[in-house]
């Protein structure tokens, strides 16, 4: 009987372990990263009615009603982007993420673009934590919370920030006193160990990039130099991926996947992720437009949301017609695609000016972006939203000689009206050879260019990506997206000038 009994219970087991071995744990997890001030909709490479916070609100409700509790994240820069986030510091933006229910927040570099009282005030309006376990006072007290342990299906998650050492290069001189950041690995290695015991599944929600150079302290790095990380959810590179990035980790030898959901909520991420108790993990992920492929259909805005953000566009438009400064004479946009113009001189320099903290050697800007007259006058935001209508940021590169000389050489072989001829700001002067195809006499900062050296440029989002031909602009050893839009550096440039005068830079000279 007693031998009858445990063979029964031998096949029972063997009838029911399969399905426990089977039964697993289904999280999911929505991120996006590099959000910078977009709440509402916009248009985006001639797309108009992209992104914004009211048709995300529609997509994670239909996710949570279908899939049920989920996980929700943001990888840092809610800061810097369109004027309905700016000039509220970010208010409408943390409204939305308040409205959405966001768990968890990174602290990105652009919170820090304002002074530290307004990161403060908007750690206020959050209804979720920032958080970052490398940014330390003073006195060794964290900012914010290092990390948050949330529950879903019964199991812990625990989500530990990190904020790029980059930031240091935003900090102003008060915030240095106070705020200092430590190394990410250095921070990992001395969090993680005992967060690791706490929980079933540890994320690192970072704002340190993608990059292959060791230099640059990223989220590759990170994996490759902490064990127990279990999954990265990155910002800071504006990176667009469809797969996972699969780090080994140089101690357990084990695969941490790397994620990013791009910029500007053109996108918001999903990682589906099946826990069975097995060290491996069974992971899914993609990218889901927000309005930006219309051939998946069209995601409709949340209305209440819709309606707690009107207010903060009504107030754009008024503000839109306050005036910025004075031009003394019409600089008009005729002729800039063939030669040097008031105009471009004037944009270009803007550029250089917001770049300082960089050390940038000089600045360049397509003609083709450059679409209206400044005419004399006072002169309003709204001019300025008309001469550079495109949603291009200012963006920061470091380039070799030989590419710089390659761009130059792309620049003289560009025919008379083509939108990609450039516009430059103090600190260059070059000429254009166009009957032998060649530029010449290349001078930076009153130098003959050094194939050898590495130079420092700043340019817009589009050239940066190698539009209209600058495709070695690509080709850069550092990128970095200030995020600030082109047409909100150049208003801050003609308020800090106050009345523009007509001038010539001569810095390109058209020898034939």
């Amino acid at each position: 009987m007693k031998r009858r009994f445990i063979s029964l219970l031998i096949i029972l087991l063997l009838i029911i372990a399969p399905d426990c071995l089977l039964c697993t744990t289904h999280i999911v997890i929505l991120h996006t990263n590099d959000h910078h001030g977009h709440p509402v909709k916009y248009s985006y490479r001639g797309l108009k009615g992209v992104g914004g916070l009211p048709a995300r609100a529609t997509l994670v409700k239909e996710i949570r009603k279908r899939e049920g509790e989920i996980l929700l994240l943001d990888a840092g820069d809610i800061n810097t982007g369109m004027p309905e986030s700016n000039l509220f510091s970010a208010r409408p933006d943390i409204l939305g993420y308040n409205y959405i229910g966001y768990d968890a927040m990174t602290l990105g570099n652009h919170e820090f673009d304002n002074p530290l009282s307004v990161l403060k005030t908007q750690m206020d309006w959050a209804k979720f934590p920032f958080i970052s376990a490398n940014l330390l006072k003073r006195d060794g007290s964290y900012l914010s919370r290092p990390y948050v342990i949330e529950e879903i299906k019964g199991k812990k998650i625990a989500i530990l920030g990190f904020t790029t050492p980059f930031s240091l290069c935003a900090l102003d001189r008060e915030t240095r006193k106070i705020l200092r950041i430590e190394d990410p690995i250095v921070a990992a290695n001395r969090i993680v160990p005992e967060l690791k015991r706490r929980c079933d599944l540890l994320i690192a929600l970072t704002h340190l990039g993608i990059y292959e150079d060791d230099r640059e302290q990223g989220s590759i790095q990170l994996a490759k130099e902490v064990d127990g990380i279990d999954l990265i959810i990155d910002g800071h590179s504006h990176t667009k991926m469809d797969h996972p990035i699969w780090v080994k980790n140089r101690y357990s030898e084990k695969k941490i996947p790397i994620l990013q959901a791009w910029k500007w909520g053109l996108v918001m991420g999903r990682t589906d992720i099946w826990m069975d108790g097995s060290k491996d993990l069974d992971l899914e992920f993609k990218c889901i437009p927000i309005n930006l492929d219309r051939r998946n259909g069209h995601i409709p805005e949340d209305r209440n949301l819709l309606k707690l953000l009107s207010p903060y566009v009504r107030e754009v438009e008024k503000r839109l017609s306050e005036i910025v400064g004075y031009a003394e004479h019409t600089l008009s946009s005729k002729g800039s695609r063939e030669a040097e113009t008031p105009l471009g001189d004037l944009i270009a320099d803007s550029m250089l000016h917001f770049t300082k903290r960089w050390n940038v050697d000089f600045a360049i800007q397509n003609a083709g972006g450059i679409r209206a007259d400044l005419p004399r006058g006072p002169i309003t935001l709204r001019k300025i939203y008309e001469i550079l209508p495109f949603d291009d940021t200012v963006v920061v590169l470091r380039l070799s000689g030989r590419d710089l000389r390659e761009m130059f050489g792309h620049i003289a072989t560009l025919p008379p009206g083509h939108g990609g001829f450039p516009q430059v700001s103090d600190g260059i002067y070059f000429e254009i050879d166009r009957a032998r195809g060649e530029c010449r006499d290349i001078k930076i900062k009153g130098k003959r260019l050094n194939l050898k050296k590495v130079y420092t440029i700043a340019t817009n989002s589009y050239l940066s990506e190698g539009g209209d031909g600058y495709h070695m602009l690509r080709r850069c050893l550092f990128r970095y997206d200030t995020s600030r839009f082109q047409r909100d550096v150049f208003a801050e440039y003609i308020r800090h000038l106050g009345t523009v005068k007509k001038r010539y830079g001569r810095r390109i000279r058209i020898v034939n």
